[in-house]
Formats: structure tokens, C-alpha cells, sequence
């Protein structure tokens, strides 16, 4: 069974991908309604790796605190430990949720999948 709020957030990504002819959207809406054990786990550290200063991201799955961020990035996820926020945080980072990532790009250009 799957989680209204999923249900919920798979809807108006769809709904997004359509109106704004935006592929991103429809993908996010794809990985959310795998099973958990398909969904991705991502370090900071990783994220730290492959972002560079002001990158917008979405990791669908979860972000664990492991490792530091050295710079501000704009981050949306399914899930998000709360060590990994407060270090997002502290380098000058946001943390946004689907919505507002939506509706800041909706048409998900220059916003990256990781994970």
C-alpha cells in the first residue's frame, strides 16, 4: 500500500511534467512510487562530490548526514536525515519540497537528479 502523501506528490508532479512539458517531473513521479528498497540512499559527501556551488538537486530517495557540504546548494528529497539538514543549513544551503521546487523550475531546467 502506498502512502497518501506519495500518492499525493506523484499527482502533482505529473500534473507539472504535463503542463510545463517538463520530463523531469515525470520521472520523479516514476522513482516515488518504487518500492522502498528500490529507493536511493546519498551521503553528503557524495552530493558534496558532484554539486557545485548554487546547484539545484532532487535525490529521490534519502539524504544521510555522512561526510560535510563545503558549499550552499538548493536541495529537494523524498527524505532527509536531520544531521544532513542542519549541515545543508549551516553551509548556506536550502532544503525545498517538491512544490516549491516546482514551482521555482517548472520547467526543471537546471535542476539535477542525484543519486
Amino acid at each position: 500500500m502506498t502512502n497518501q502523501l506519495v500518492i499525493k506528490m506523484v499527482k502533482e508532479l505529473k500534473q507539472a511534467s504535463a503542463k510545463n512539458q517538463a520530463p523531469i517531473w515525470s520521472k520523479l513521479a516514476e522513482m516515488a512510487l518504487k518500492p522502498t528498497i528500490a529507493k536511493r540512499v546519498v551521503n553528503l559527501s557524495q552530493i558534496d562530490e558532484v554539486t557545485n556551488e548554487n546547484d539545484v538537486i532532487v535525490v529521490p530517495g534519502k539524504v544521510l548526514g555522512t561526510g560535510d557540504i563545503t558549499h550552499k546548494i538548493t536541495i529537494c528529497s523524498f527524505s532527509i536525515s536531520t544531521a544532513a539538514a542542519k549541515k545543508i543549513i549551516g553551509a548556506g544551503g536550502k532544503i525545498v519540497n517538491h512544490s516549491d521546487m516546482i514551482s521555482k523550475f517548472p520547467t526543471g531546467k537546471g535542476v539535477r537528479i542525484i543519486g
